[in-house]
């Protein structure tokens, strides 16, 4: 096998690699995106909830579990909001970026890097001297 048949198997090799990734990532964005809304929806029903609670006058006069209690809105969004943490939730807000970003690492022993669709971007040969 010549270099020029080696070359063009190496190209062929890297756009294969390029597609998955660019097909991995793509897939990941849609579950993503519902992640990032049920983020956004509990963590404004918390903060509403707990400004609710704190302007509440009643709040300062009975003791912290009784406060709760009188304000179940707060409660279940804050408690939903420590569960979704808790199950991993700020793990699945930004799964591209973490796959973009090791792939970063392990490409850039290669000479290349890739963006966050998963494009490889070929970089320059460095010079030897």
């Amino acid at each position: 096998m010549n270099s020029l048949e080696q070359a063009e198997g190496s190209q062929h090799d890297l756009k294969a690699f390029e597609r998955r990734l660019t097909e991995y990532v793509s897939c990941l964005q849609p579950a993503t995106g519902r992640w990032r809304m049920i983020l956004i929806v509990v963590s404004v029903c918390t903060a509403t909830g707990a400004w609710n609670w704190l302007i509440d006058p009643d709040t300062q006069k009975v003791s912290f579990f009784s406060s709760l209690w009188n304000h179940p809105f707060f409660t279940i969004s804050c408690i939903t909001l420590i569960a979704l943490f808790f199950a991993g939730i700020h793990k699945r807000v930004v799964a591209p970026s973490i796959i973009a970003a090791r792939c970063r690492t392990v490409l850039a022993e290669y000479n290349m890097s890739c963006d966050d669709t998963g494009k490889l971007i070929l970089k320059p040969r460095p010079h030897i001297q």
